[in-house]
């Protein structure tokens, strides 16, 4: 292929992805309205929240879509017919798994006690949980779950994996979730990292929290809908369980929501992979799939035709 046409979602994208090949045409598209070609050979969606516009490539001749995101439950409800979707695997997983590890150090050590206690002008010293020596279980193991494992086991912990289907890897076994009932009494902190499709939704209700340790910690880095908001409540209200939440059900979560309130519950809003790292490697991945496509190579991180 000597000429490719690529629409990407801004300017900002566009500045970071540089100087590109000749015959690399860049038109900027955030897929809010009509597409101002009938043809692209590469379409970059904006990031997060708008998987509704995707609707906007019908009648569209599109070689690929990039989606910004590694998560992409919902895309198949919208993406019309004929196109073929990749995800951003490779981008996120690093900034992810740090804040995972800040949620979980955050929670351990006490943070959000002594920032309150700090706001108040008080000095308030206590002794609280390591994570050294605690059993993690991560739940997903996907790019984001490995690089998560990686950062945990520098902090000598013990690491029990599962995923959808039971393996084996250079580092042991990675158990099915037909394992989670004999596994979840055994972990003092839960990672739930799994996508969201019909299998995961609310996987994490009241069944599941009732199998985990008293005063263990959940931490959700997956999709909101994973979990079972009212079971989480339940939970953490009684002070059995302490969450840590980048993700919720709804989402945003909503002004003056009782989870906001509780002690033992640490709430970011949805940043799991919004750092400085996320421009470069997106530029990076988006490049990558120029020059797969100069050379007629299969692009990478295909998810799903439609």
């Amino acid at each position: 292929m000597n000429s490719l046409l690529v629409s990407l979602p801004d300017s900002v994208l566009r500045e970071a992805v540089g100087e590109l090949p000749d015959g690399v045409e860049v038109v900027e598209w955030a897929l809010d309205g009509p597409s101002p070609r009938p043809r692209f050979d590469l379409v970059v969606t904006p990031y997060m929240g708008k998987t509704d516009r995707l609707a906007h490539l019908a009648g569209v001749d599109a070689g690929l879509v990039q989606s910004q995101s590694i998560g992409y439950d919902g895309v198949d409800r919208v993406l019309p017919a004929g196109h073929v979707f990749a995800n951003a695997a490779s981008v996120h997983e690093t900034s992810t798994a740090e804040l995972t590890l800040a949620l979980i150090l955050a929670s351990q050590r006490g943070i959000p006690d002594f920032v309150r206690a700090a706001d108040a002008g008080e000095w308030a010293p206590a002794q609280h949980a390591s994570l050294a020596d605690r059993t993690v279980l991560l739940l997903g193991y996907g790019g984001v779950g490995h690089a998560i494992e990686s950062r945990l086991l520098a902090f000598e912990t013990t690491v029990i994996r599962v995923a959808r289907t039971a393996r084996s890897d250079e580092r042991g076994n990675i158990y099915g979730f037909e394992s989670l009932p004999e596994l979840l009494p055994q972990a003092d902190i839960v990672v739930v990292g799994v996508p969201l499709t019909a299998e995961t939704t609310n996987l994490v209700d009241d069944a599941f929290l009732a199998q985990m340790r008293d005063g263990s910690l959940l931490v959700n880095i997956a999709r909101g809908a994973v979990a079972d908001t009212e079971a989480l409540l339940a939970h953490a209200s009684s002070g059995r369980l302490r969450l840590a939440l980048d993700v919720t059900s709804p989402e945003p979560l909503p002004e003056g929501h009782p989870l906001f309130a509780l002690p033992n519950v640490l709430i970011t809003p949805h940043v799991g992979g919004a750092s400085s790292a996320m421009l470069p490697r997106m530029a990076r991945l988006v490049r990558a799939q120029i020059e797969r496509m100069l050379r007629g190579e299969t692009p990478l991180n295909v998810v799903l035709t439609s």
